[in-house]
């Protein structure tokens, strides 16, 4: 597993350093080296380091979030938390019932599996979005009007939305699922317990630091920070609750209380983040099975593209009263666009548990992310100059 690792961590740089160079994200490199070498191209990669995956790519995005809440301050959230709650719950249900309507009644998916395949697309990625915001907060693009910040709370959000309802319908096609209703209320309960949650694990981290004499350095708060971290996610995932949202909140209720401290964690992180977005998008890349992508076809282009178009409209609806000008909410419509993460994850779910079109579901999924990731990581940075305002030092 070390030598797969090390092909990954080597490759992946040097994939991203030439990205840069041609002045393009440089997790498209990583992303390519994934599929490259990963099991369906050149199978470079041991099984050992694939079977753990998730888990790597997991703790890579608990990463990047803990990043994101040290960078949001109260102030920040209250100029943007109705339009974000916006943001995170019209785009993502406009496209998911869109293409679960396509789907079953132009493409013959039972009413489950359109649902499915509705709200396995309807995720934007985290992965792609979360980063590209902090470059864009360090560069104060955007930070007039706080818009990073509307999308980091947003698409935070949005996941929970698309992996409850994706959820409900695989219930639904499997063993009869459970009302629609339930699901639907699930949806804020695991919101707001998620965030409650946060705040108060992020509570406990800032009265553990004034222990000087226990927690000496920053890398003692670190190493608390992510253990209790990866704890709560465990957690959250046993009962159901928001806990990704959650650790990005922990994050926030450090940053309000020790600014000084989340500064020294937020540098810490960076070093940390180096290593764990290439671990991250060159793993995601390697659950790409490209062949699988073709069998999708142009069904698998109709269909996402309407899910975009839907999205778009989401987006459009959701800015509506903000003071955000057209080039601003053109941005924001590019930057709701990505796939990778959540269709990576649970893509081959439902081939995994035997529903009928389970393999289709998952081409789509595939052809999800080679299509929108590398479009919408393209998008976010070189659109990010032209279409927001550049606020001024404070």
């Amino acid at each position: 597993m070390l030598e797969s690792i090390a092909i990954l961590l080597l490759g992946g740089f040097i994939a991203g350093m030439v990205m840069t160079k041609f002045n393009l994200p440089p997790l498209l490199g990583m992303l390519v080296i994934g599929v490259l070498f990963g099991p369906y191209m050149f199978d470079w990669l041991g099984n050992d380091l694939l079977h753990i995956s998730p888990e790597i790519r997991t703790f890579s995005l608990m990463v990047i979030l803990i990043r994101a809440g040290l960078g949001i301050h109260k102030h920040e959230i209250q100029k943007v938390g109705w339009s974000a709650l916006k943001m995170s719950s019209i785009p993502s249900l406009m496209e998911g019932f869109a293409v679960t309507a396509l789907a079953y009644f132009f493409f013959n998916f039972s009413f489950a599996e359109a649902g499915m395949l509705g709200f396995i697309l309807a995720a934007v990625s985290p992965a792609v979005v979360v980063p590209s915001m902090l470059e864009l907060k360090e560069a104060r693009l955007g930070e007039d009007k706080q818009i990073p910040t509307l999308l980091l709370a947003g698409t935070s959000i949005d996941d929970v939305f698309a992996i409850t309802l994706f959820t409900f319908f695989l219930g639904l096609g499997t063993s009869g699922g459970e009302s629609i209703v339930f699901s639907l209320l699930k949806i804020p309960f695991s919101i707001i317990v998620g965030v409650m949650i946060g705040l108060v694990i992020g509570l406990i981290f800032v009265k553990l630091f004034d222990f000087k004499k226990f927690l000496k350095s920053n890398s003692e708060r670190l190493l608390l920070v992510l253990s209790g971290a990866i704890f709560f996610y465990h957690f959250g995932e046993q009962i159901g609750i928001a806990s990704l949202l959650g650790i990005m909140t922990l994050g926030f209720m450090i940053v309000e209380k020790r600014p000084e401290v989340a500064k020294g964690l937020s540098k810490q992180l960076l070093g940390i983040w180096v290593f764990a977005q290439i671990l991250l998008f060159s793993l995601v890349g390697a659950a790409v099975d490209i062949d699988v992508a073709f069998q999708a076809g142009l069904m698998g282009l109709v269909i996402i593209g309407v899910g975009l178009m839907f999205r778009t409209l989401g987006v459009v609806i959701s800015l509506i009263g903000t003071n955000l000008n057209r080039r601003e909410r053109l941005f924001c419509v590019f930057s709701y666009w990505p796939k990778a993460t959540v269709q990576a994850a649970i893509g081959g779910i439902p081939l995994a548990s035997g529903v009928g079109e389970g393999g289709t579901i998952l081409a789509i999924a595939v052809l999800s992310i080679l299509l929108t990731a590398p479009m919408g990581a393209i998008l976010i940075k070189k659109t990010a100059p032209l279409l927001l305002t550049r606020a001024k030092e404070q």
